[in-house]
């Protein structure tokens, strides 16, 4: 190995310097602003590494380094400033793929796929989106494209070809969004368009598992409330589950290894582990490939592209980590943790993973960003690729960590907990910052902008896993259903006292933030704990639980209105007493903290509707109400300057009614 590894990596080096003095915190755009690096991965024998770098004009570019010298690099393509790369693909050793997003169309899909040489030529532009005519992003040298917006890329194909797998989506008469989906190979030089497989398939498949061959083996579909997993055996398909996605004990198909090795999920004593499956004896292992106490599994393998063998797991519990299976990879895993101690470092294979010459390293902590590397093997040496956030100076930021309190009836609800950098000298000003979902994971120990970005405003950030989440076992879940407003919202408060009790937050100074869901708990928060939260800032909001269902503008399914939402949220009809005492619109009337709303005016998972009819009801009662409205946004802020507006404006508001409240 090099003596002196880091200076290869100057973005990496300040973890390990002692504290510098205090300087002012960054601003929101350091915070908020697009990726500087994105979207880094590996040619599939490891002699190329791409990458999308923001370039000076606000427009980014396709990089495409040689990993022997990385000095030695071409721009593929650099897009307008209306274009946004959303995701690359190595097609082969000497050709690759990337989706374009336009960013003046803002709702889901729209999204180019193209593909080029190494060098730039032969462009080809293979599903057109939505666009109507040659972009800035290709120019005149585009090739006439040949498949339309009900395709998207699936994924790469593992032959040596000029092939990718395309997804072609079906729509019923009702949904938004696509009922069913069916794969194909598309020749990203001709844009010829062929079968995968012949015959017939499941229905509403939603996923595909594919394997050596790039041949579809498993389709996974919803249909009725019921989630259905099958296996294409013989020419034809055979259920491997079928059960109640919420309710039945059932297992979930994660990936292939090889021909006849299928890796799913299912359960173990109360959580979601790793399971072997056997296909040519349809059993599935009696004990767990992995499986860690408290936490469901959640992770992504590294497979050997040649042979299809497992390598390696990277997972999440309350950190990041790989579980390496061969000796050679958790040989090269311990020398890039010796050399890079403050970070986790999750290593990421070529697809010819064991001959590669080089791995790809993306390091980082609770208090640094994504920093992206190349590790030579032969050498030991790590060469820089820069990082996603340039600016944030990690000495700057908050101590993360996970830690466990007890609600009111006796639940463990798992939290992040960040610190504001420095020694404090008595309680602070707190944030409760709620994630949306709400059935999904919020936390992890990684580099959370919007939690630092406050920290780094002298806030202390607390993100409780409330019950309902997934992550932390299916009881911890299933305590969640139909528990909007009530003890899913008593964990936000109970949050808030715990953090009091722990001597980090000032009870006079608490707020409470979130987006979707979150937006929903802060004003619900607000209205039922008012002696506890002294203000509120809700973007995305769901503002009454009944608008859920009954607005025509929503992006919601049938299947979900009519199955899994009735399960998890609950029955219009049969819960419509509970959705009346838990609706904050109406009960606007009792909201008399200051509050911060924004919404996006193209948003169809929780339309406009939604904050406009909140905004009316609150603004009779609470002269304090601020409410911004970004024209070109859904669900969320996917621009920039949006992004980084709207945290100004936050830390505005924070700071007056929060941080300089007496």
């Amino acid at each position: 190995m090099s003596t002196s590894p880091f200076r290869h990596l100057p973005l990496l080096l300040s973890l390990l310097l002692p504290c510098a003095a205090r300087a002012a915190a960054p601003d929101a755009a350091a915070f908020f602003q697009d990726p500087q690096v994105d979207h880094v991965t590996l040619s599939p024998k490891g002699g190329h590494v791409a990458k999308v770098a923001m370039l000076p004009g606000g427009v980014s570019g396709l990089v495409v380094h040689d990993t022997a010298d990385l000095s030695k690099f071409t721009v593929i393509i650099k897009t307008s400033v209306n274009e946004v790369i959303t995701a690359v693909h190595w097609v082969n050793e000497q050709r690759i793929g990337f989706t374009v997003k336009n960013r003046r169309i803002e709702f889901e899909g729209n999204l180019e796929e193209l593909a080029a040489d190494i060098d730039g030529g032969n462009l080809v532009h293979l599903i057109a989106g939505n666009w109507n005519h040659q972009q800035e992003v290709t120019g005149s040298m585009i090739k006439a494209h040949k498949l339309t917006a009900d395709y998207a890329f699936y994924d790469v194909t593992h032959d040596g070809s000029d092939d990718i797998l395309v997804e072609r989506y079906h729509w019923n008469a009702v949904d938004r969004a696509p009922e069913s989906s069916r794969l194909y190979r598309l020749n990203t030089r001709t844009a010829q368009l062929r079968a995968t497989f012949e015959g017939t398939q499941p229905d509403a498949v939603g996923a595909w598992l594919t394997d050596l061959h790039d041949v579809p083996r498993v389709a996974i579909s919803v249909r009725q409330g019921r989630c259905i997993s099958s296996y294409r055996k013989d020419g034809g398909w055979v259920e491997l589950s079928n059960g109640n996605c919420q309710q039945d004990e059932r297992f979930t198909p994660m990936f292939l290894a090889g021909d006849d090795v299928l890796y799913v999920r299912a359960n173990h004593q109360g959580y979601a582990a790793l399971f072997r499956y056997d296909l040519k004896t349809m059993k599935r292992a009696a004990e767990p490939f992995i499986s860690v106490p408290g936490y469901d599994f959640n992770g992504t393998p590294e497979l050997d592209g040649a042979s299809g063998r497992l390598l390696g797991v990277h997972t999440q519990t309350d950190a990041g980590t790989t579980y390496w299976l061969h000796p050679l990879l958790k040989a090269d895993q311990a020398k890039i943790d010796e050399a890079l101690p403050a970070t986790t470092n999750t290593v990421h294979c070529a697809q010819d993973c064991l001959a590669a010459p080089v791995l790809l390293v993306v390091a980082s902590s609770d208090r640094q960003p994504d920093q992206y590397a190349i590790y030579t093997r032969a050498s030991g040496k790590l060469a820089g690729l820069g990082g996603a956030h340039p600016d944030i100076d990690p000495r700057q930021m908050g101590q993360r960590d996970l830690h466990r309190y007890k609600a009111r009836d006796g639940r463990d609800i798992p939290a992040y907990v960040t610190l504001p950098p420095g020694k404090a000298d008595g309680p602070r000003p707190a944030v409760v910052l709620v994630h949306g979902g709400p059935y999904v994971r919020g936390g992890y120990w990684d580099w959370d902008a919007e939690a630092q970005f406050l920290a780094s405003r002298g806030y202390v950030v607390i993100q409780p896993d409330y019950r309902g989440s997934t992550g932390f076992g299916y009881e911890h879940f299933k305590a969640g259903w139909k528990q909007w407003g009530a003890a899913m919202q008593d964990d936000l408060a109970d949050a808030a006292r715990w953090a009091v009790k722990q001597g980090w937050a000032d009870p006079k100074r608490i707020g409470l933030m979130g987006a979707s869901y979150g937006g929903y708990a802060t004003l619900m928060g607000l209205i039922k704990d008012p002696e506890l939260f002294r203000c509120g800032v809700e973007w995305a909001g769901v503002t009454d639980i009944g608008l859920m269902f009954s607005t025509p503008q929503s992006d919601a399914s049938e299947e979900s209105l009519n199955y899994g939402m009735r399960t998890l949220v609950g029955d219009p009809q049969a819960d419509a007493a509970l959705f009346r005492a838990h609706s904050p619109l109406l009960r606007a009337a009792e909201l008399k903290q200051p509050l911060l709303m924004a919404h996006g005016l193209e948003d169809r998972r929780v339309p406009q509707v939604h904050a406009d009819s909140f905004r009316d009801a609150v603004k009779a009662h609470n002269a304090n109400v601020r409410y911004i409205t970004y024209k070109n946004e859904g669900h969320g802020w996917r621009h920039e300057e949006n992004r980084i507006d709207f945290w100004k404006q936050a830390e505005a508001f924070l700071d007056l009614h929060l941080a300089q409240a007496k």
